[in-house]
């Protein structure tokens, strides 16, 4: 009675067990880099994790500005880059970004090891497994993309133009540029940031200042291959330089 009583307390578990065509019934697949499944009738859009433990590049980015000079968050600026990768843990999957910034260039794994554990790594977020198909999980990453990933709340407040806040329910998919394709995932959202005491600076340039509505932009893109070499650093170049502490030398 108590192994049925566990049976059925599970399977009375919201997803638990589900499978991919039920999960995904009626909705728009988008295929490509990472499948993407778009709930019509909900509002939804799941995301298929096709490899997990594998990184890949994700990129924050303003398709529409401020048109604010003294403030930025320019038109096609772009905010974030980072490396990143899918852990799954039980129910949950997990976005983790690596910290590349200390690492231990060696052959010893002992090294290495040592210098990542170090220092912390980053969980961007955590999402619930939907369902799942052998070594493919499907997640909701609605929460995930509905949000202000490009920092435009944060940046606002070290400019010192108000505190604002993401009103979701003015804040939905921008279909027309959300996209799939074999190397590369795109997904665009209409994001709403409201503040009850805006800056003066936002009260030029939007047509109210207490509800800012502005496009961004999220990228996944598979990393180069192996072959692939990165240029040393010259002084002379000026910009565009990434530093990181090895403590293999």
């Amino acid at each position: 009675m108590r192994f049925l009583f566990a049976a059925a307390l599970l399977c009375s578990i919201p997803g638990f067990g589900a499978t991919f065509a039920e999960k995904t019934s009626g909705t728009s697949k988008l295929d490509g880099y990472f499948p993407l499944y778009w709930d019509t009738k909900e509002g939804k859009l799941y995301l298929e994790i096709p490899r997990l433990n594998a990184e890949f590049l994700y990129v924050t980015s303003l398709p529409s500005g401020l048109g604010q000079n003294d403030v930025g968050l320019d038109r096609g600026e772009i905010r974030a880059s980072r490396i990143v990768r899918f852990e799954r843990t039980g129910p949950k999957v997990l976005l983790v970004e690596p910290n590349y910034g200390f690492r231990a260039i060696s052959n010893n794994p002992n090294e290495r090891k040592s210098v990542e554990q170090s220092f912390p790594q980053s969980v961007l977020w955590g999402f619930k497994v939907e369902a799942e198909d052998g070594n493919r999980v499907l997640v909701d990453a609605t929460d995930f993309y509905l949000r202000d990933g490009a920092g435009v709340i944060e940046k606002l407040d070290e400019a010192k133009q108000g505190s604002y806040k993401l009103d979701t329910a003015r804040s939905a998919f921008y279909l027309p540029a959300t996209k799939n394709f074999v190397k590369n995932t795109e997904v665009e959202v209409t994001v709403t940031l409201t503040s009850d005491h805006p800056g003066p600076l936002i009260g030029q340039v939007a047509p109210e200042a207490n509800a800012l509505t502005m496009r961004e932009h999220h990228s996944f893109i598979e990393l180069p291959d192996a072959g692939y070499t990165p240029r040393a650093y010259d002084p002379r170049a000026g910009y565009f330089d990434v530093n990181f502490y090895d403590f293999g030398t």
